[in-house]
């Protein structure tokens, strides 16, 4: 008797300007980004939070994880403009990374729309699901 294959779950093809992971055991963050919706997980039971997202805690090695908002706004604690960018990123540059700091967690991003000259170490910004122009999906940190 043949088994039968599974279907391969592909929702990661549809992050980002360039995909590089097509499968993850945390595709249910492509859902949520196209509800416009920035989630990160959360081990139930030793309480790590992961951003980006896991589906395993690397410290008590459980694999019961709960998804939680990233909302509010975060304060900016470094930010960088790139003047050069890897292969599939090299239309998008000049571009400005950041990291956010939520108190239990940080994000590390793209700033959105805020421009270079406007962004201070300390001035709050939020994370915020992004559609980009050929139609894949991310996140961005703009004003909240």
């Amino acid at each position: 008797m043949a088994k039968e294959k599974k279907e391969a779950d592909l929702r990661f093809n549809r992050f980002g300007t360039v995909a590089f992971t097509a499968t993850t055991k945390v595709n249910d963050f492509i859902d949520y980004l196209e509800k416009g919706e920035v989630r990160g997980t959360k081990c139930k039971q030793c309480g790590m939070v992961f951003f980006p997202p896991r589906a395993d805690c690397h410290a008590c090695l459980s694999s019961d994880m709960e998804w939680f908002p990233v909302s509010g706004k975060g304060k900016l604690i470094t930010f960088s403009q790139l003047m050069y960018a890897p292969v599939g990123f090299t239309q998008d540059v000049p571009y400005v990374i950041a990291v956010l700091d939520y108190g239990d967690y940080k994000v590390f991003g793209r700033v959105g729309d805020v421009p270079f000259a406007e962004l201070k170490v300390g001035m709050e910004l939020a994370t915020q699901a992004n559609r980009l122009d050929n139609g894949q999906i991310n996140y961005v940190f703009n004003r909240p």
